[in-house]
């Protein structure tokens, strides 16, 4: 067999055996993850964990509601600030910004993106909460310390800006520019190009940055944690104290596991974290195919 056919067939195989072990990993943490669970979901079933929302692990109480809804309220918070500051941000710097701005910028991102959590964290107490309690809320008539999901969110959506605006400046500079040329040749103005024409175009990548944006924002544990005051209740509004999931997880393992179940319910926090953000992308995915189907 010809040297060069060998070299490629032991490349193929090479390649289809990463990638196989890279999917063996997943298949582990999740059988892993199962396994350490299994205790609390013999002793209380799923729908009862899922919908309770009392947290008392010393009277054998695994309500996982209330962390279920912090999560959700934090992200959505970040997500409804970032999204549309991080569209119009990346439309300003393809569209607008000269190339000495843009060149500026985006290494800038990169710096953004690469500063601890902790620091996003340290700004949050140190700015955000008290802009919070001492201005924001009493225009609310609320009375509270900061410490909210409102704070979580806006520190996670400072945090999940570098991500969006990298990816979603490359997925408008692809953009061809016939296509911009021809809508500008037919009448259209710059804004009507930018919104029928560039912004349709692009939709399948813009939907890619923020499903990668959120898929952050559910992981994210140090920052959140600092700001959000970890209550184990049901937020009802933007100012009550929440207790996201990984918050749950990196403030109590490791402690109290001589609680019957303690560890397990832990555990069973990080599959459902799991389960979240891996059906979270799975959906994102069979959307995102969809509308490359459509725009093809």
């Amino acid at each position: 067999m010809n040297w060069r056919l060998i070299k490629d067939r032991v490349a193929q195989k090479g390649f289809a055996t990463l990638l196989g072990v890279s999917l063996l990993v997943i298949v582990f943490i999740l059988i892993g993850l199962a396994y350490k669970s299994a205790p609390l979901l013999k002793a209380e079933s799923l729908g009862r964990i899922l919908t309770e929302s009392v947290w008392s692990p010393l009277k054998g109480s695994f309500g996982f509601l209330p962390f279920i809804m912090g999560t959700i309220w934090v992200t959505l918070i970040s997500l409804i600030i970032a999204v549309p500051l991080c569209v119009l941000a990346s439309v300003y710097l393809v569209e607008y910004a000269s190339d000495a701005l843009r060149n500026m910028v985006l290494p800038l991102m990169n710096v953004l993106a690469a500063i601890p959590p902790v620091l996003y964290g340290v700004w949050g107490v140190l700015f955000v909460v008290p802009i919070l309690s001492q201005f924001v809320a009493p225009l609310f008539g609320v009375d509270t310390t900061g410490y909210s999901v409102f704070a979580g969110g806006i520190v996670l959506a400072v945090m999940i800006f570098p991500i969006m605006i990298s990816i979603m400046v490359e997925v408008l500079q692809t953009i061809p520019q016939e296509l911009k040329a021809a809508s500008l040749s037919l009448g259209a103005t710059k804004w009507e190009t930018i919104t029928k024409v560039i912004l349709i175009k692009a939709k399948p990548g813009l939907l890619a940055a923020i499903v990668l944006g959120v898929s952050r924002a559910f992981g994210e544990t140090v920052a959140v944690l600092m700001v959000c005051g970890n209550i184990p209740q049901l937020p009802k509004s933007f100012f009550d104290a929440g207790y996201p999931l990984p918050a749950l997880i990196a403030n109590n393992f490791g402690e109290m596991m001589s609680i019957p179940l303690y560890d397990s319910a832990l555990m069973f926090a990080a599959l459902l974290l799991f389960v979240i953000i891996f059906g979270f992308n799975l959906l994102s995915r069979i959307i995102l195919n969809r509308l490359e189907a459509k725009a093809e």
